[in-house]
């Protein structure tokens, strides 16, 4: 007969089968578990906004990168005609819209010029920012009024300033043919010249998106310490050196935040190449979110699929962009 010696079985503890060992705070697990328990309120005030994104967001993608890989138009799509429902025929092609956008010219071509309006916008509205909130920053008489009379362009919807410029460019009525006639000078075709129209679309942007990078740049500066200033001063340092050895590098954190949100906005701003000159005269203006919007809505029959490929690779040229940026600060030491 075996004795029982009052010690527990191994295996056990206490009598009691041993369980596996419980996450700890450094598990995943725990840490989420641990952090959910401690911060409920916040995740309950942050889940209604996750889902509403998802369904606002994620579903118009999902349904977006669907679409792009199939040959989907006006035609094959369901729809309702009458009481009559017709389901979809269209059919999965892979990549080929992927490849037909990629290895022909009218996406290159639109590319290119969204990459040169781009550029001249963001470089252009940056300079003028940064000179405005440099002169703004200073004691001058009426500073006041001059912050708001430039943030005006900010302040008023912007399909209202690009019809107000719409008016000024018009060729036989406008504000700005009748100056020059004044002078002399002919007309100016300015939105039915493939280049003039060009220079009219850069030149609405750039006033539109001035006040934004002005007030973000003066915030930035009213920031700077004035003992840096009175130290260079005091070694004598003249004022470009000052600018350039204080003003530019206490701006960077603040310059790139707003210079990479000003490429996204530039490069997707839809309102003023649309309502301006629709992509026009021609195909001379047009960029890669307006001509993605002509597929589906303007050219007959609509090619979803092929709006959906653009709109995709817009999104991915984006996402490299924002990359490879955020590399690039942090190779010279940066956070972002």
């Amino acid at each position: 007969m075996a004795v029982q010696t009052g010690r527990p079985v191994a295996g056990t503890r206490g009598g009691k089968t041993a369980r596996g060992p419980r996450p700890g705070p450094g598990t995943p697990s725990g840490g989420l578990r641990r952090a959910v328990s401690t911060h409920w309120y916040a995740w309950a005030m942050v889940a209604p906004v996750v889902a509403v994104i998802g369904v606002i967001i994620g579903y118009p993608l999902v349904r977006g990168v669907h679409l792009s890989l199939t040959d989907a138009d006006e035609r094959n799509v369901a729809r309702h005609i009458g009481v009559n429902n017709l389901p979809a025929t269209y059919e999965f092609v892979g990549l080929d819209n992927y490849r037909a956008a990629l290895t022909g010219d009218q996406f290159l071509s639109t590319l290119g010029w969204t990459l040169v309006w781009t550029v001249s916008c963001v470089a252009v509205t940056f300079a003028l920012g940064l000179g405005l909130a440099t002169l703004l920053n200073r004691r001058i008489a009426g500073r006041s009024l001059y912050r708001m009379l430039l943030i005006l362009p900010w302040a008023v919807p912007g399909f209202v300033s690009v019809f107000a410029w719409r008016f000024l460019y018009n060729e036989d009525r406008g504000l700005l043919n009748k100056l020059l006639a004044g002078g002399g000078i002919d007309a100016v075709p300015w939105l039915n010249d493939p280049t003039w129209a060009k220079f009219s679309v850069i030149a609405v942007n750039i006033w539109l998106g001035v006040p934004f990078m002005m007030v973000a740049l003066l915030g930035g500066l009213q920031s700077l310490p004035g003992e840096l200033y009175e130290a260079a001063e005091m070694d004598g340092a003249d004022a470009w050196q000052r600018f350039v050895h204080i003003t530019l590098p206490g701006l960077r954190p603040v310059s790139t935040t707003v210079i990479l949100l000003s490429t996204i906005w530039t490069f997707n701003m839809f309102p003023v190449i649309f309502l301006l000159t629709r992509g026009g005269p021609g195909e001379a203006t047009q960029i890669l979110v307006t001509q993605a919007y002509k597929f589906s809505f303007e050219i007959s029959p609509r090619d979803y699929a092929q709006s959906s490929t653009w709109g995709v690779l817009i999104l991915v040229l984006l996402m490299l962009f924002a990359a490879l940026y955020r590399r690039v600060l942090r190779n010279q030491g940066d956070s972002w």
